[in-house]
């Protein structure tokens, strides 16, 4: 399908120099933006496609890129999750990976695009940006900190793209925050006198993740999260065994079992888990999107270099969400992230309506530094 606004062609990405064009565009755009980190182009192929993510297990989704007088100015990704829609009974579609020239007439055609292709499939209300289905990443756009570095796994937009969205229509969603720590805490002391009494109190331990029995480690988190995600959470639902799998995949590559943690009663029932990463854009920021020729031999050397961690997923079952389970992990995960030399993390991304742990990193210290904005639109 193509559709042509005004001087403005959009078409569905078939082609490879379409393809190209849909992951090269970026690099063009932020080519002045230190904050922006560059992905790594051939793992980026694989993530909009689908190969390490759930994006065409979850349903239907189409690429799409815009272009004026034969030149690329924007993209787009949209898309249908059957699975979440039939878990909530709701008609929702999702639009992803959202980037344009500062241009109305760009940006419009490219969201009317998205919101008629939603509307041919029966949806009434589209929601964006949001992560691809089975990903926690590039969620909602910046509102602020344009400066600040952009950590693994985290979005970076032009300022402008929350005009643009505005402007066509679209309304606050949700926000959701990330807050910054620096392992110099002042708060610190307090935890290494409360959370030992509660370890013994509440019968409960802290156990490193075993990278090398992944099966039994991963069957306790999908424990964990199937008792621990609330059902009010109109966005997720619980993995099935499949998706587990492949968060698993996602991990190892990147994980340092140093700073992911599996909180468990002393008989062994897991309760809780967190997981944090080094912050590899600190490496991707110096391969420019390339691997080889040299980046290849670029990447243990600053690997060696990566001083800051982000704290991304924290989940404990209700039961013990009040009895010192989350204060054991931020303290394991301080401890450990100052013996290896981190000397900066970030919590992200925290749902605004996520009370608890907003509360938890706020008592640890956390400051709230960057907001991102997700926006909804009913379609017509």
């Amino acid at each position: 399908m193509e559709t042509v606004a005004t001087d403005i062609l959009i078409k569905e990405v078939k082609s490879k120099s379409q393809f190209d064009d849909f992951i090269d565009l970026p690099f063009e755009l932020y080519e002045d933006d230190e904050a922006w980190v560059p992905p790594l182009k051939f793992d980026f192929k694989k993530y909009i496609v689908g190969e390490n993510n759930y994006l065409n297990q979850s349903g239907p989704n189409t690429r799409i890129v815009a272009y004026r007088d034969k030149k690329i100015v924007g993209r787009l990704l949209v898309g249908i999750n059957e699975k979440l829609n039939k878990a909530k009974g709701i008609k929702e579609g999702y639009i992803s990976l959202f980037e344009s020239i500062d241009d109305k007439e760009v940006a419009f055609a490219l969201l009317s695009f998205a919101e008629n292709w939603l509307g041919e499939r029966g949806m009434d209300l589209i929601k964006g940006p949001l992560s691809l289905p089975g990903g926690d990443d590039n969620r909602g756009f910046l509102l602020d900190n344009f400066h600040d570095p952009t950590l693994i796994m985290n979005t970076y937009n032009k300022k402008y793209y929350n005009d643009l969205f505005l402007s066509y229509g679209f309304e606050k969603y949700l926000d959701c925050y990330a807050y910054k720590s620096y392992i110099h805490n002042d708060n610190i002391e307090r935890y290494e006198r409360l959370v030992p009494y509660a370890m013994k109190r509440y019968g409960f331990r802290i156990d490193k993740l075993d990278l090398k029995n992944m099966d039994s480690e991963m069957k306790d988190i999908k424990s964990i999260i199937d008792r621990a995600m609330p059902k009010e959470w109109d966005d997720f639902i619980p993995p099935n065994e499949e998706e587990i799998d492949l968060i698993a995949k996602q991990l190892i590559p990147f994980a340092d079992d140093d700073l992911i943690y599996i909180a468990r009663t002393n008989k062994g029932e897991p309760i809780g888990f967190n997981i944090s990463l080094p912050d590899y854009n600190q490496v991707l920021k110096k391969l420019k999107g390339k691997l080889l020729p040299f980046g290849i031999l670029k990447f243990p050397y600053y690997k060696k270099k990566i001083d800051r961690i982000r704290f991304f997923v924290l989940f404990v079952v209700p039961e013990y969400r009040k009895k010192g389970v989350p204060s054991a992990i931020y303290l394991k995960s301080y401890i450990k992230a100052k013996e290896k030399g981190y000397v900066f993390g970030e919590g992200s991304t925290i749902w605004e309506y996520n009370k608890d742990m907003i509360l938890d990193i706020e008592k640890y210290g956390g400051i709230l530094y960057k907001t991102y904005r997700i926006y909804k639109k009913s379609i017509v």
